[in-house]
């Protein structure tokens, strides 16, 4: 199944909120309606703090997207990318869409200067992390997060 994988647009507001959607939900998130305008417009922007956005096309159809960003390391002059979303629709999974953002994501980190590339799932996310083991390294860090205040 031949993936095409490119930077979204303003066109595909709609379809980039389903996919983002789909992807909250299977972590059991939501998030406000406000939130889904700040990002967007902000993924849309020119701030190269802010996330950018990859969209995979099948056909004439998106079945996925994934949101990255480049930020500052203090082990590391250049900068790292942090793949923070990553989904590929239900119905397309196991056919390399996932891989391809994956691969999309380490070309733009690439083409940035920035080698390192990395991301974080849920355990419970058998399917992915078995790509996942094919197209990058298992760590042993454990993430903490403050408590809602």
């Amino acid at each position: 199944m031949p993936v095409d994988i490119r930077p979204l647009t303003s066109a595909d507001e709609a379809e980039w909120r389903r996919l983002w959607t789909d992807y909250l939900t299977f972590y059991e998130a939501s998030v406000e309606d406000a939130v889904y305008s700040s990002t967007f417009a902000r993924l849309l922007g020119d701030d190269p703090a802010d996330f950018s956005c990859l969209i995979a096309w099948v056909e004439d159809r998106p079945v996925g997207l994934t949101h990255y960003l480049f930020h500052r390391h203090a082990w590391r002059i250049e900068n790292v990318c942090y793949l923070q979303d990553l989904y590929a629709d239900p119905d397309v999974r196991g056919h390399g869409v996932g891989r391809a953002l994956i691969e999309a994501v380490y070309a733009a980190a690439d083409a940035a200067g920035s080698p390192s590339v990395y991301w974080l799932t849920q355990d419970f996310n058998t399917t992915a992390r078995q790509l996942y083991d094919r197209v990058a390294t298992l760590t042993p860090f454990i993430k903490y997060q403050r408590p809602a205040p």
